[in-house]
């Protein structure tokens, strides 16, 4: 379920969309179907994305990072029109939680996506470091 979002803006009024869902304990399939799920909404087959995947373990929780490129097919998630927008990045971050994972992912041109990686992990880094 969509719990937030916000728009990250480029240059010359582009814009790039972060969304933050959460489905609760044992929803939404895990970190690998929903990492396949991101990487399947691009036109391209997943080994032509460039995409990345790693993990990263901060202060005992465990954060999924993905990023990709290429073709974006935006429109809803299942079934639909979607719409082909090319070079488009994709941002995501799966951080596991005890009351379920929080997804976050981050679409739209490349060059935005790539330019709030830095901010985005220093938001997670910042949210999960214990006082």
């Amino acid at each position: 379920m969509r719990k937030a979002q916000f728009i990250v803006n480029g240059k010359g009024g582009k814009t790039a969309e972060v969304v933050f869902f959460h489905f609760g304990p044992g929803a939404a399939g895990g970190v690998q179907a929903n990492v396949q799920r991101w990487l399947g909404q691009f036109k391209e087959p997943a080994n032509k994305l460039k995409a990345k995947i790693g993990d990263e373990t901060i202060d005992g929780t465990k954060v999924t990072y993905v990023t990709a490129e290429g073709t974006f097919m935006k429109g809803p998630p299942f079934g639909g029109n979607k719409v082909p927008v090319p070079n488009s990045g994709l941002l995501g971050a799966i951080i596991d939680g005890k009351q379920g994972a929080v997804f976050i992912k981050t679409t739209g041109p490349k060059s935005i996506v790539k330019s709030a990686e830095k901010t985005l992990k220093a938001m997670i880094n910042t949210a999960l470091k214990k006082k």
